[in-house]
Formats: C-alpha cells, sequence, structure tokens
C-alpha cells in the first residue's frame, strides 16, 4: 500500500484520481480548501489545506509521512481559473491564479521531494494543461502557470533523478465542475466540434493516467509531458474561435 498525495483532491480530476488510487488499495490523503462534494471512498482523508500556503502544505505532507512512514507519491492537482480578456485582468486574480495553480505545485512538490529524497524514492506529479504550449484567448494568466508547470517538471525531474521520477499530465478538454460552470452547453458543444475525438474527456480518464504515471510500468518515465487531448493538438487546427474572428476583452467580433 503507498501513501498518496493529492492536492484539489476534493471534485473533477482530482476526486477521480484519489478515487483511482484508493480503489487500488492505495491510502490517500486530500489537501483541499473544501471537503469532497461526492460520497468519498474510506481510504481517502481530507486534509483542509490551501496550496498558496506554504508553511500550511508543508506541514500536512510532514503530517502525513509522520503518520504513516512514507510519502510515495504526490499530485499537485489544485487549479483555479478566471475567464477573463487580459485587458480586464486585475492584480489580485492573476496573483490568486498563480499562487494556487504554479506556486502551489513548487511548494507542494518541494515539500514532499524533502521527504523522498530522504526515503531515496518517490513520485512526483502534476497536472499541466495543453494550453501551457499554446495561446488560448481569456485565459492568459492560467495558460502562463501550465506552461510554468512543465518547465518546473523537467527541473525537478533533472535534479531529483535517479531516486525520484517527476511528470506532469497536460489534458485537453475535461468534463470538470469548473468547465461546466464557465461554459455553456453551446460553448461546449464548440469545443467538441474542435477535437477529433468528437467529446470532453472524463476526469475517470485523466485519473488513469495519472495511476499508470506512478505504476512501476513508467519506471523509466521521468521529466515528461503526457498530453491527453483527443487529437485536439495533433495538428493544425482553425483558431480557437473561428477563423476571422478578433477578440477583444470579452467580445467577439
Amino acid at each position: 500500500m503507498r501513501t498518496v498525495i493529492i492536492s484539489g483532491g476534493s471534485s473533477g480530476i482530482g476526486w477521480a484520481t484519489a478515487e483511482r488510487f484508493a480503489s487500488g488499495g492505495d491510502q490517500v490523503f486530500n489537501l483541499d480548501v473544501r471537503a469532497p462534494t461526492e460520497p468519498s471512498n474510506p481510504a481517502v482523508s481530507w486534509i483542509e489545506n490551501d496550496v498558496a500556503d506554504w508553511s500550511a502544505v508543508r506541514a500536512a505532507v510532514t503530517r502525513v509521512a509522520e503518520t504513516t512512514g512514507t510519502v510515495d507519491v504526490v499530485i499537485a492537482n489544485a487549479g483555479i481559473s478566471i475567464r477573463h480578456g487580459v485587458l480586464e485582468l486585475t492584480e489580485a486574480d492573476v496573483r490568486r491564479v498563480v499562487d494556487v495553480n504554479l506556486l502551489g505545485v513548487l511548494g507542494l512538490w518541494q515539500a514532499a521531494a524533502d521527504v523522498m529524497v530522504r526515503q531515496r524514492a518517490g513520485v512526483l506529479l502534476a497536472t499541466a494543461s495543453v494550453n501551457g504550449a499554446r495561446g488560448y484567448p481569456l485565459y492568459a494568466d492560467y495558460n502562463a502557470t501550465k506552461a510554468g508547470i512543465v518547465a518546473l517538471c523537467r527541473t525537478f525531474a533533472l535534479e531529483l533523478s535517479p531516486w525520484i521520477r517527476v511528470a506532469c499530465v497536460s489534458p485537453g478538454a475535461v468534463l470538470t465542475p469548473m468547465q461546466l460552470a464557465e461554459y455553456t452547453p453551446a460553448m461546449l458543444d464548440e469545443v467538441n466540434a474542435r477535437i477529433p475525438a468528437g467529446r470532453h474527456a472524463s476526469p475517470e480518464e485523466i485519473a488513469g493516467a495519472f495511476h499508470y504515471l506512478a505504476s512501476a510500468e513508467a519506471s523509466f518515465l521521468t521529466g515528461q509531458e503526457l498530453v491527453i487531448d483527443g487529437a485536439e493538438t495533433a495538428g493544425a487546427t482553425t483558431a480557437v474561435f473561428g477563423t476571422g474572428e478578433r477578440i477583444i476583452g470579452t467580445e467577439r467580433r
């Protein structure tokens, strides 16, 4: 039985990932500011935690390590997004997105790496996004944080090999509560039309990728980004909002 820590495990990809590991016999600790929104496996323990607070994150990781004796897999999944154009960005909003999405990964990984280096074993994973490798309107700050996660993945892998493996998953469109909160049914249909697979991924499909990356089968995989997007970014595609449209703030022309 492995000890697994997941941030942002109370809903969406995080919740599905916590359930996937717990169903396989692992002991899972969910670091999230909110309690799970759905019934959870008894093997998943919720620790109220804001990943933007590094001291609280380190305390949580230390607590888990002292309780279980080991920290085997850490998945930095907590993330937020705010739909706004570059001219409508506010400093407060941007700082919160960066604090959670990027610095939250760095702080959690660093705290976990301190334990894993002493163990001479461990796996660090994170949720990035295909938006980190392309322009995507109305999510400038979010996109930048996801690009940063990929850079962190490569750097941590170089510094911590051979004992610690590091990888990130970059999903395309996933049908999560966050996606449903920001997109109308018509907008979801528009996104599906751009995906060769013709649909959004389910959170469970992304959870399966994390489970693989943490497994012995992926023992030689480190410093890599695993893209799961239904071929959305596989080739040249039309602009996000269709050919010939221009975006100014949130207005489409």
